[in-house]
């Protein structure tokens, strides 16, 4: 595919955003001073979340992890603490601020590639332009723009995990520039970055091959808050060029003080460059790109603000997922039905307890693999402060 002079291009806009927007901050000579200026720095915050899980596997010889077992042996059910996260944010100056996020649960398993998330530096030039360097998750797509403890279904969607092992989502290495504007009567938000694509926590680039990618952000009905998202980035890996597309949909419909209804909408495509690397060099094609992965979500979440002085709301959500990790050579599809509700105890997800279950179905089951129909039932409880 001929995505690589569009990366000089890519570049170039960048460059002309950062100078764009930089040319429209006023000198430090002329500004006014305001209360902010007599805020003392550094000024320091911490936060967290704990979660943690009850799992049942309900299906015969298939463990809590989806993997299927032909000996009758594996594990069909277990308490987790899934995460216990304490972030810290340092404001130290005006427009600058340092985030580090670790997450303390994942000493449990082999903490070499784990534990610490966000590390970053940001600096603010105005509403137009921020520069984020460091250890962050790139904007690519509508999962990355909330975190974790207040997501409206049991976890990321398998979309967002997989893209995730392909360098494009979750927590990366590299740097990002971000901001908003206003085209016409539309409210407009971009971002674009360039990071190394092994993930996070790594000492080094494994190549000298860089991810590139954007996100662009319309506003199209503010009544609605429909939003519409494309996604689009280039890269090379081991000296490969690969690629990653995708287009999403998003709206919160207020009814009342009271009823909400929250919408989702992903699709999503891509180089399966792990799998390709993976095959045999002998009999893998030279191309990429006959590795691809495609998928597709749809999360309603239904909302009801209770405001009782022990509860304050409740919700209903049922997520549709569908997943390819290699459509073109070798499908079989994964489809998950991710029924959820909760109850929330404190505002703003403050304390809550989730019930659900997840049901997956492949095209093919392949015996003692995850690729193995599955139903599981959960219990989740969290509370973040």
């Amino acid at each position: 595919m001929t995505f690589f002079p569009i990366k000089k291009s890519l570049l170039l806009c960048f460059v002309l955003l950062c100078c764009t927007a930089i040319a429209q901050i006023p000198p430090d000579s002329i500004h006014t001073e305001s209360k902010e200026d007599n805020v003392k720095y550094p000024v320091l915050q911490i936060k967290g979340l704990f979660q943690a899980r009850y799992l049942v596997g309900m299906s015969k010889d298939v463990d809590v992890n989806g993997l299927h077992h032909t000996d009758e042996s594996g594990t069909s059910n277990n308490f987790m603490v899934k995460y216990m996260r304490v972030q810290v944010r340092a404001q130290i100056s005006k427009r600058t601020e340092v985030v580090a996020l670790a997450n303390l649960a994942d000493f449990k398993n082999d903490p070499k590639s784990r534990v610490l998330e966000n590390a970053y530096l940001k600096y603010t030039f105005n509403p137009k332009l921020a520069l984020t360097v460091g250890q962050f998750r790139p904007w690519f797509g509508i999962e990355e723009t909330y975190p974790i403890d207040i997501i409206k279904s049991l976890d990321w969607s398998n979309q967002y995990t997989e893209f995730g092992k392909l360098g494009w989502t979750s927590f990366q290495i590299g740097m990002s520039a971000t901001g908003q504007l206003q085209l016409g009567q539309i409210p407009f938000q971009y971002a674009v970055s360039v990071v190394n694509g092994n993930g996070k926590n790594q000492v080094n680039d494994n190549d000298n091959g860089k991810q590139y990618s954007t996100r662009l952000v319309f506003g199209l009905a503010k009544k609605y808050n429909l939003n519409l998202g494309l996604n689009g980035g280039i890269g090379e890996v081991l000296s490969k060029k690969i690629y990653a597309v995708g287009i999403d949909l998003s709206s919160l419909v207020q009814f009342d003080p009271k009823w909400s209804l929250d919408m989702q909408l992903e699709a999503k495509q891509a180089t399966n460059h792990p799998l390709y690397f993976a095959a045999d060099p002998d009999i893998r094609p030279s191309n990429p790109d006959a590795y691809l992965i495609r998928g597709a979500y749809f999360l309603p979440n239904l909302r009801y603000e209770i405001n009782h002085r022990n509860l304050s709301a409740f919700e209903l959500s049922c997520r549709y997922e569908y997943l390819d990790t290699n459509f073109r050579l070798n499908s079989n599809p994964r489809q998950t039905i991710t029924p959820m509700f909760g109850l929330e105890f404190l505002k703003n997800y403050g304390a809550r307890i989730q019930l659900g279950m997840q049901f997956d179905r492949y095209k093919h089951s392949v015996a003692n693999t995850t690729q193995y129909n599955n139903n599981l039932f959960i219990v989740q409880v969290q509370s973040r402060f």
